[in-house]
C-alpha cells in the first residue's frame, strides 16, 4: 500500500516537473505582452512566440521522454 503511494507521488511529481517548461514559455509571452515590451507592431512576433512555444513544448516532451524510459526500465 504504502509503495503505491509512493510510486503515485512520485508520478505525479515527475508530471508536474515535466510540465514546467511548457508553463514557463507560456508565462513568458504573458509577461511580455502584460508589460507592454512588445506590441503588435514589434517585428517578428508572430516568430518570436512560436519559437518560445516550441522550445518550451519541446523541453517538456523530452523531460517526459526521459521519465517515462526511466520508469521502463
Amino acid at each position: 500500500m504504502l509503495d503505491s503511494l509512493r510510486l503515485q507521488t512520485r508520478y505525479a511529481l515527475e508530471t508536474a516537473t515535466a510540465f514546467v517548461p511548457c508553463l514557463t514559455s507560456m508565462y513568458i509571452l504573458y509577461w511580455l505582452d502584460y508589460g507592454h515590451i512588445w506590441t503588435s507592431e514589434t517585428a517578428h512576433r508572430g516568430k518570436i512566440a512560436v519559437t518560445i512555444l516550441a522550445v518550451g513544448m519541446g523541453l517538456s516532451f523530452l523531460l517526459q521522454s526521459y521519465f517515462a524510459g526511466r520508469r521502463q526500465n
